[in-house]
């Protein structure tokens, strides 16, 4: 079985879901495409790069990503590092012929998102992106049926993707917070993945009116720590916020559905929830993260007197879950996710597949983040296709 080494870089969050799915995926595909072998990990430190290939398993390690790209025998190089570096890690990893995985938002900028894609299409390298969400046998079976025409013509989205994991005012002050580090706030790192849900199983957006707010204005300096994990003194100075805390868009697809987008990172009581509802001219579908195992289906052509929303609990017979379980019910979780992403990244370099979402997909979600942050600055509807980066 051919090897297809991985170079890592970052061991934080992000890391670590994908490390513990790169260790995951064999012991749950078979045939396997190719065999997924840890090779080198990157971080900033010394100490990071160290305790992350320790931890994760890599083979050895490096301080920063220039000997990662670099190294002679790494085939993939996988990007979790902090968004403003997207850029740089992988057009660098582009010139140097490495295929390339990286997490979502594809980039601060539009302008940097294209610059990716055109390294990524000059050196003729297989790239994915980081929608996990996009992976659940749930979402999965939705868009087959969407794509069988089981819900006709598509007419309404609505999306949504809202936390509260920010929304204490006393959480202090991180990169999340500051534009040229993390781009937009909740539009970019929540809202990103519902627009590239949208694009995926409707169409591509064709333009976008947006609201978004900023409801907790400053935040206090951090004492200690980094993003979530930063603490705070009672009296430290505050930051003002820079980035927006919640945003609603109104969107018009290319295919001539309408459509709602909303994310919030300080919705009180609101944890993991990412949730679409579909409405087409023969059915409709609804989806909750939070109860990721269902997916509720309904169908305008059922016998009258038993028309209703169904639920479909996903089994071996929906895309992806047999192979993990031989029953329906068992259920997955949000590992899963990146186990199915990172199957479906090695079959697809070691099979010479298309990759999907792809760096022109991830520049695609940065065309609607720049249309909507435009929108929501000059209260207009703004043309998707008139943002090129």
């Amino acid at each position: 079985m051919k090897n297809l080494n991985i170079g890592l870089i970052g061991s934080g969050f992000m890391g670590k879901g994908h490390s513990v799915a790169y260790n995951l995926m064999p012991k749950i595909f078979n045939p396997l495409p190719a065999y997924p072998r840890l090779k080198i990990l990157g971080d900033i430190t010394e100490a990071l790069a160290k305790q992350g290939a320790e931890n994760f398993g890599f083979e050895s390690w490096a301080v920063g990503y220039e000997e990662v790209v670099n190294h002679p025998e790494v085939d993939i190089v996988d990007i979790t590092a902090p968004n403003q570096v997207h850029k740089e890690i992988a057009v660098a990893a582009a010139k140097a012929g490495k295929h390339i995985y990286c997490e979502k938002p594809l980039a601060v900028t539009l302008a940097d998102a294209k610059a990716m894609l055109d390294a990524a299409d000059k050196a003729g390298v297989k790239t994915l992106v980081g929608f996990n969400y996009l992976k659940t046998p749930a979402t999965l079976y939705a868009k087959q049926l969407i794509d069988e025409g089981k819900l006709g013509d598509i007419w309404h989205f609505r999306g949504y993707f809202h936390q509260d994991v920010l929304a204490d005012p006393m959480l202090p002050f991180s990169w999340r917070f500051e534009k040229k580090l993390a781009g937009s706030g909740a539009l970019g790192d929540l809202g990103a993945h519902i627009i590239a849900i949208a694009q995926a199983l409707v169409s591509d957006i064709d333009k976008v009116s947006a609201l978004t707010e900023t409801f907790i204005k400053e935040r206090p300096q951090a004492s200690g720590g980094s993003g979530y994990s930063s603490t705070v003194d009672l009296n430290a100075p505050k930051k003002i916020v820079e980035n927006d805390d919640a945003v609603h868009i109104l969107t018009k697809f290319k295919n001539g559905a309408t459509g709602t987008i909303e994310s919030s990172r300080v919705a009180q009581g609101r944890k993991v929830y990412l949730a679409y509802e579909i409405n087409g001219s023969k059915g409709s579908l609804r989806f909750e993260h939070e109860r990721m195992n269902e997916l509720k289906v309904y169908f305008s052509e059922d016998p009258e007197g038993t028309r209703g929303f169904r639920t479909i609990i996903p089994g071996p017979e929906h895309p992806m879950y047999g192979s993990f379980w031989p029953v329906a019910g068992c259920g997955l979780g949000f590992g899963d996710m990146k186990t199915i992403e990172i199957y479906q990244l090695l079959d697809g370099i070691a099979n010479d597949k298309l990759l999907k979402p792809d760096f022109k997909d991830g520049y695609k979600v940065s065309q609607v983040i720049e249309a909507s942050l435009i929108s929501a600055a000059e209260e207009r509807w703004v043309k998707i296709d008139d943002c090129i980066g």
